[in-house]
């Protein structure tokens, strides 16, 4: 294994509490939920008429000529990275820092692409004809547009990659990343996940799985991990990107560091298409994995970032991953699901969790998991309320599951 250390320098979000990094983790800290109720026509004939869409507009961020050649999960991706970019330390197409373009590679995932720009233009097509679809639609919908928007804006030519993994794709990429840098074919990594599905089709599909949640008269409510009451996830839109750096490469232009990746794992269930393995064994894996890698004791985690997403069968099976992965350990990690705020974001999910797990790190508070008002008992300490994290040197895991049996798990160490 590589002993070159990868560091988080950046960060960047746009997500249903807010419009960047610091909006998003002050409301994630406030317990405030971004989940809404639809009010669009199409939405009354679903069973599942709430959603949580992003805080402030992409458009409002973007230049609009640039906005309207993206689909808009392109333009989440792009509102995420150029925060992140510029948190680090970097401006401009190649950043006013020296950074190779060569040693520069991005990473943006999706779990589902540009599926609105699809959807859209085959309306138009059987409504109008061939000629009232967009010349630029293949460009729009295509998985990897994000990523390349990404890759043109801050001139990365050591590869632009788009991992397609389900709700496991934004952490995926950032196991990619630190793959990347050491296997020394990059010294910056632009790393992240982008998704934007609330839309009719994925609406209706994920209601017909009946993996979504019908609590629409209370829609602040709907989405809550744990709690006995849960009756599925609520779909969320955002992005999430982070800047990964080689440690000797972040040291030497002087950059702020929030945390190490110290671990990132990636295992299969290879069980079932839409189920989890009811025993957890592919997220155990994972998580075990992603601690030898980052050298780091089961006593070593004192929180962790959980995918638990409200459903009433992926929520107990992943507390017995951690169970089972940390062992004696496991009841001394404060654990917690943004998800309950957030909604789930599906490719991006992993991404932005992975920024309040690092956040979490950094300022030694984790958030609540809103609405656990009558929680299962799982055996770990959920976190109902705010918590303290101790200082000195310490680690936490966020994790990710897909459908097709995706497990990633990240472990991160405070800098």
């Amino acid at each position: 294994m590589s002993s070159t250390r990868v560091v988080v320098t950046g960060l960047g979000a746009t997500s249903p509490v807010g419009g960047d990094v610091a909006s998003t983790w002050n409301a994630l800290l406030e317990g405030t939920s971004g989940v809404r109720v639809l009010t669009e026509d199409w939405a009354e004939t679903l069973g599942s008429r709430i959603a949580a869409r992003v805080a402030v507009e992409p458009t409002e961020v973007l230049e609009r000529v640039k906005a309207r050649r993206l689909d808009r999960s392109g333009q989440l991706a792009l509102v995420a990275a150029l925060e992140a970019w510029a948190d680090a330390g970097f401006t401009g197409p190649a950043g006013e820092v020296d950074v190779d373009p060569e040693r520069l590679a991005v990473a943006v995932a999706s779990g589902i692409g540009g599926v609105t720009t699809l959807l859209s233009n085959y309306d138009n097509l059987l409504a109008s004809g061939p000629r009232r679809v967009s010349p630029l639609a293949i460009p729009m919908l295509m998985p990897n547009g994000p990523a390349a928007a990404v890759g043109l804006r801050v001139n990365a030519k050591a590869g632009v990659h788009t991992p397609v993994s389900a709700c496991a794709s934004g952490n995926e990429s950032i196991a990619l990343g630190v793959d990347l840098i050491r296997l020394g074919r990059a010294d910056v990594v632009v790393v992240g996940g982008t998704e934007a599905a609330v839309h009719p089709l994925p609406m209706a599909a994920f209601g017909q799985m009946m993996a979504l949640s019908k609590r629409n008269d209370d829609p602040a409510a709907a989405s809550r991990p744990w709690d006995k009451g849960r009756d599925g996830f609520v779909l969320g839109e955002g992005a999430a990107v982070l800047v990964l750096e080689s440690e000797a490469h972040a040291k030497a232009r002087g950059a702020r560091v929030y945390a190490e990746v110290a671990g990132a794992a990636v295992t299969a269930d290879s069980h079932d298409i839409a189920q989890p393995d009811p025993a957890g064994l592919g997220a155990t894996r994972a998580m075990k994995r992603a601690l030898v890698e980052g050298d780091l004791a089961a006593s070593d985690v004192v929180h962790i970032n959980a995918h638990a997403t409200s459903t009433p069968q992926g929520d107990v099976a992943e507390a017995l991953a951690i169970r089972n992965a940390l062992g004696d350990a496991a009841g001394s990690a404060v654990v917690t699901s943004t998800k309950s705020m957030t909604g789930h974001l599906l490719g991006a999910a992993g991404a932005l969790e992975s920024v309040a797990t690092i956040l979490a790190l950094h300022h030694r508070t984790v958030p609540a998991t809103i609405n656990l008002e009558d929680p299962e008992d799982v055996g770990l300490d959920l976190a109902d309320k705010v918590r303290d994290l101790p200082q000195g040197d310490i680690a936490a895991l966020n994790n990710s599951f897909g459908f097709g049996g995706h497990n990633v798990a990240i472990a991160f160490r405070s800098a």
